[in-house]
Formats: structure tokens, C-alpha cells, sequence
């Protein structure tokens, strides 16, 4: 018959210390050291052996469970993890697995950042390539980024925004710079090749410090006029040799850093100050909105109704070929976008810079092999000298002027 030995949860039992003992194993009556008599627990005449452990994360705070070895003359004691110990280790877990999920979101973002941007440029260059209109793509692209917007926020996977008149009237400026350097871009794309066109967008940073110069007054450093110095003269010695050079595909992409970077220093102008403050996925989504109410009017206007299946048809053109890769297109550029904000809210701004670069050269790298365009060496290494002075120059920015 089973024996029961009941033992007080605030009693504390006397072991003694024995080295190198970590496990349980019932022992002997002679070699058990038992507690006074005077102590609560009573022993009957066939007092059990009580195993122990030096283990400090082992501790016998609730009543043991005594278990009847038939075939030795012990007993087994039952003992469990300390709790506070188990706490512990959980929370190292949840710190390391925290850790992990804080590197890999922004590796992932990255991926569809760089993935999204060039289905993008392949999608966009093949529709115009068969259908000349960038002010109507543009319109395009707005309307669906604009539909994406309002059902994220009817599904609840972003709030609704609460604006107010003065956020709205802060933002008009950027929303119009928005509209012009996504209109250009699109005028160069349907111009000149994915590759060329990137390289001259590398030149953004010259913009920026000569904007940042004028609207901020923040003087440069000498090292950061010394990293323009490599983007201007790359751009140059690609332009130079570059098989679908034309003037009207170089002045778009150029009015395209224009356009983006003036949109930069305007947000930092104008809304540096203000105290009620928008993250940067809505304002993202309340440029994007504001661009498709500015821009629509327009382009009807210049181009008028073309996006029709009638007017396709009338062209000769692949009607559901030329509307999925338009839609492609749109959910990309839309997507890609947003995810550079949610980018930048993970990382600091020079490390989305250098992201940046890196961006522009695989999307550069991509529609080289996809499109099979033609590139000299000349061209290559001008291409290559300008994306290395645009990552010099996200390097050098994080250098702070002395003060004397």
C-alpha cells in the first residue's frame, strides 16, 4: 500500500550539501539526515529516504507527492522547475525572438521594396511603349493607388485619418510636386530606357543640396560637394554614349529630381513646426489622394478620354493586355511607395538612403537583362561612377560640421 507523506508548503527542510549530487535517487535510512523531533513533520517508525538536488532552480514549495518504489526500499520525491526561473527564461526567449523580428520585418520590407519597384518599371515601360499618354497613365496610377487608400482605411487596416484645414493647406504644395514628378517620370520612361532613366534620377542628391541650400539655408560640407562631384560627372559620361539618348527623355527624368526633391524640402519647410504631426503612411495616402482630385481634371483635359476599350481597339492594340498590365502597374507603383515610408519609419534616414541606392541599381541591373537593352562599357562605367557617388554621399551626410 502507497505512503502519503505530507509535508507543510511554508516548511523548509534542512538538506546538506553534497558535491556533484544534481539528480534524485532514493537513499538509504542510514545515510538521510533527518530534521529534530521537535520539528512539525513526524516520521513514522519506516521513515522513507528523501532525495535532494543542489540544482538552484529546483525547490520544494508545495507538498511533495511521495511515490512507492516496490522494488527498492526508497522513495521517489516529485519536485518542479522554479517558477521565478521559468519567468526568466521566457523573457530572454521573447527578447531574442523580439530581437529577430526586429531584423527580419526590415529585410523583408526591403525585398518588396526593390521587387515592387522593378515590376513597376517593366509593367509602366511596356504599356507605354504601345500607348504613348504618361499624362493618362499618370492619371491612372492615381485612381487605383487612390481606391487602394480608401479600402485600407473601410477594412480597418489603417485608421481614418482626422485632417485638419491647415494640415490640407500644408500638404497642397507636396501633393503637386508629387503629381509632376511622378507625371515626368513616366514622360522619361516612355522616352528613354528603364536604365537610362534611373541613371539620371541618381543625380537626387544634387538637387537636394542645392534646394536644401536655397529654401533651408543649410550650407553643405566639403565632403558632401566632393560626393556630387562623382554623380554629376557618371550621369555625364552615361548620357554620352547612351543608345536611346533623346533631350525630351533627359529633361523629364531631370524635372522628375526636381520635382521629388522639391516635395522633400517642402515637407521639411512646412511641416517641420506644426504640432499636430501625420505618420508617414498617411501622409503618403492624403498626397496620393490630393494628387488624383489635382490631376484628373488635367488630364482629361490634355488627353482627354483615351483609356477606353474603344479608342484601344481603334488603335490596333491588345485591349486586355495593355488594362492588366496598366493595373499591374498601379498596385506596384502604389505599393512600393507606401512601403518606402513604412521603411522609413523602421530605419534611420541614412540607412533608407543608402536602401535607396542599392534600389536603383537592381532595378537598373533587372531591366538591362529583361528589356536586353544595349550598354556600352562607356555607359556602364559612367552608370556605375554615378551610384557610387550616390552611396559616397549617403555616406558623408552622417558627418556633422564642426562647430567652433
Amino acid at each position: 500500500m502507497a505512503k502519503l507523506l505530507h509535508i507543510h508548503p511554508s516548511t523548509s527542510l534542512p538538506l546538506p550539501k553534497r558535491p556533484h549530487h544534481t539528480s534524485f535517487h532514493p537513499l538509504t535510512h542510514s545515510s538521510s539526515p533527518y530534521p529534530p523531533s521537535n520539528s512539525p513533520i513526524n516520521f513514522n517508525s519506516n521513515t522513507p529516504s528523501i532525495c535532494y538536488s543542489q540544482n538552484p532552480r529546483l525547490s520544494i514549495s508545495n507538498p511533495l507527492h511521495i511515490i512507492d518504489n516496490r522494488s527498492r526500499d526508497g522513495y521517489v520525491v516529485k519536485a518542479t522547475l522554479n517558477p521565478e526561473s521559468s519567468g526568466e527564461n521566457d523573457a530572454v526567449a521573447a527578447a531574442e525572438k523580439a530581437k529577430m523580428t526586429e531584423l527580419l520585418v526590415p529585410g523583408v520590407l526591403f525585398g518588396l521594396w526593390y521587387l515592387f519597384n522593378i515590376y513597376f518599371n517593366i509593367y509602366n515601360k511596356q504599356v507605354l511603349e504601345v500607348f504613348p499618354n504618361p499624362v493618362t497613365m499618370t492619371a491612372v496610377q492615381l485612381v487605383v493607388g487612390t481606391f487602394i487608400i480608401f479600402m485600407s482605411w473601410a477594412l480597418n487596416i489603417h485608421k481614418w485619418p482626422n485632417i485638419s484645414r491647415g494640415q490640407l493647406l500644408a500638404i497642397l504644395p507636396l501633393a503637386v510636386m508629387h503629381t509632376l514628378g511622378n507625371l515626368t517620370t513616366n514622360m522619361s520612361l516612355g522616352k528613354v530606357s528603364v536604365s537610362f532613366t534611373h541613371t539620371i534620377k541618381a543625380m537626387e542628391p544634387f538637387f537636394t543640396v542645392v534646394l536644401s541650400t536655397m529654401f533651408l539655408g543649410e550650407i553643405p560640407t566639403a565632403w558632401v560637394l566632393s560626393s556630387l562631384v562623382p554623380i554629376v560627372g557618371g550621369v555625364i559620361l552615361a548620357s554620352l554614349t547612351e543608345v536611346s539618348f533623346n533631350w525630351p527623355g533627359f529633361w523629364s527624368a531631370m524635372a522628375s529630381n526636381l520635382a521629388n526633391q522639391s516635395r522633400n524640402v517642402l515637407s521639411k519647410k512646412l511641416m517641420v513646426k506644426k504640432k499636430e504631426s501625420l505618420d508617414n503612411i498617411t501622409l503618403f495616402s492624403i498626397i496620393t489622394i490630393m494628387s488624383f482630385f489635382l490631376f484628373t481634371p488635367v488630364a482629361l483635359l490634355v488627353e482627354g478620354v483615351k483609356f477606353t476599350p474603344a479608342y484601344l481597339q481603334s488603335a490596333g492594340l491588345n485591349i486586355k493586355q495593355v488594362f492588366i498590365r496598366s493595373l499591374l502597374a498601379s498596385i506596384c507603383f502604389h505599393a512600393y511607395q507606401q512601403i518606402a515610408y513604412m521603411i522609413l519609419q523602421r530605419v534611420s534616414p541614412v540607412t533608407h538612403s543608402v536602401g535607396n541606392c542599392v534600389k536603383r541599381v537592381v532595378v537598373i541591373v533587372a531591366s538591362i537583362f529583361f528589356f536586353r537593352t544595349p550598354i556600352s562599357l562607356t555607359n556602364s562605367i559612367g552608370t556605375g561612377i554615378a551610384l557610387a557617388g550616390v552611396f559616397l554621399y549617403s555616406q558623408v551626410k552622417r558627418i556633422k560640421p564642426k562647430t567652433t
